[in-house]
């Protein structure tokens, strides 16, 4: 008996023996790192669409671990050197031998307008090779721009822009903003242990609070008011992008709002724990979240049962 991941490389033209492990493995890889969004691109997604998303999320998630898997500044940039051009190599050849490029290759093929989104997404990635931080809101925005937004357009630019691309682009933007500013919040235990504090300076300064406070996980009102004020700002911004759904061709639609409303109550779990955060990242329950997927899940099918 076929499997719905087998249909979804048929409808996704990978038939090749070796391509087809390829992706697998992907998709073992994304399974793994990123519950939530998985399942949402399984349920969600028509499936000749599924394969691609899971093979430019992996590509994105081993980029970011040659960024960040080298001791020194000069290892990790000599890494990121030689994987920058493999992926030019093979773009311009159209052939590879790493199994991360291979889907790659297969899905800018099927999707030539990509292309671009992997140019500019490998001179983005850089500005993430010797991050220590923001000293200010406004480098913040810049990285917003210059890393942020570049990765997340190698899938947002899978969903199919509806007639208005700019401003599509501008709800990308307000999404990846809003999930940026969320995961630095949520992620900052973890950070912190690692020696990187994403929480610009300015910020901190304005609140009275110092990275010791936070290092130490000090619940005080100032630490409170910091936290609470970071994850406002992002909730703001991700509420703004709720416009992307209908900015997007119907087909992607349940998708994009299971995803935005994920990190909606991922917001709102974080704000619940406070300064809880200083010890561990919140996630949503389990029940509001399956309600999301499932609620999208009906919508999704109605929608490819009237044909669109």
């Amino acid at each position: 008996m076929t499997s719905t991941w087998d249909k979804a490389l048929d409808a996704a033209g990978v038939h090749d023996r070796q391509l087809r492990d390829d992706y697998t493995r992907q998709r073992a890889l994304v399974a793994r790192y990123r519950r939530h969004a998985y399942v949402a691109v399984r349920l969600l997604l028509p499936g000749a669409a599924v394969p691609h998303v899971i093979a430019m999320t992996a590509f994105m998630h081993h980029t970011d671990n040659v960024l960040d898997g080298g001791s020194t500044l000069a290892e990790r940039a000599s890494a990121y050197t030689v994987w920058e051009k493999d992926v030019r190599e093979a773009l311009a050849t159209g052939r590879a031998d790493h199994p991360v490029i291979r889907p790659v290759l297969h899905t800018v093929a099927a999707r030539p307008g990509l292309a671009a989104a992997v140019e500019a997404f490998l001179g983005a990635a850089v500005t993430d090779l010797d991050f220590t931080g923001f000293a200010t809101e406004g480098d913040y925005q810049d990285y917003v721009d210059a890393y942020s937004l570049p990765a997340f357009m190698l899938v947002a630019d899978l969903l199919d822009p509806g007639t208005d691309p700019g401003a599509f682009r501008a709800a990308c933007r307000s999404y990846i903003d809003g999930s940026q500013r969320l995961d630095f919040v949520n992620d900052l235990a973890e950070d912190l242990e690692g020696g990187r504090l994403a929480i610009p300076r300015e910020t901190l300064e304005q609140h009275g609070v110092s990275r010791s406070d936070l290092e130490s996980a000090r619940d005080t009102p100032a630490v409170r008011a910091l936290l609470a004020g970071q994850l406002r700002r992002a909730r703001h911004d991700l509420l703004a992008a709720r416009r992307l759904a209908g900015l997007t061709a119907p087909a992607g639609r349940p998708f994009v709002r299971a995803m935005v409303e994920l990190e909606v109550l991922t917001a709102d779990a974080a704000a619940a724990k406070g300064c809880g955060l200083l010890r561990g990242s919140a996630r949503p329950s389990a029940g509001a979240a399956l309600r999301v997927l499932l609620g999208e899940y009906g919508r999704a099918r109605a929608a490819r049962r009237r044909g669109l």
